[in-house]
């Protein structure tokens, strides 16, 4: 699942996704609320897919931002092992220590150069599709 604002960005990642080979399938909402009430749905199935393995989440959004919605999502005990990993323009360290302490798995600097996003997205894919184990939810 893709939590990021940019229509760009998200053509971008789902484009890296695809040249890098990654067999995944992503969801992609604009902001925390959307994308808390996608996870909130009732049952194991969501209207456009399995429950999300990994979230790629952008800090800087509207209506609620990515540290808001990773405030949420990891106080409900139905949604708190999701591993999400930051996805955002951000270098401030700030930013990255908040991150971790708020519970993300992972953050990433999007690159601004193309090729280095893709390649970004390669290793960020080789990592949480190929070589990390998770739970069988």
């Amino acid at each position: 699942m893709l939590v990021e604002d940019s229509q760009v960005d998200a053509h971008l990642t789902r484009a890296a996704l695809e040249e890098n080979r990654f067999a995944v399938s992503m969801h992609h909402v604009t902001d925390g609320v959307e994308a808390l009430a996608y996870l909130r749905q009732q049952g194991e199935t969501y209207q456009d897919g399995p429950r999300p393995d990994l979230i790629l989440l952008d800090l800087n959004m509207p209506r609620m931002n990515g540290r808001e919605f990773l405030t949420a999502m990891k106080s409900d005990p139905n949604l708190s092992d999701i591993p999400v990993v930051i996805l955002t323009p951000s270098d401030v360290e700030q930013d990255v220590v908040a991150s971790y302490k708020l519970g993300a798995a992972g953050y990433v600097t999007k690159p601004v150069d193309l090729e280095q996003f893709i390649h970004a997205i390669n290793q960020l894919g080789n990592y949480w599709f190929k070589l990390v184990r998770v739970p069988q939810t």
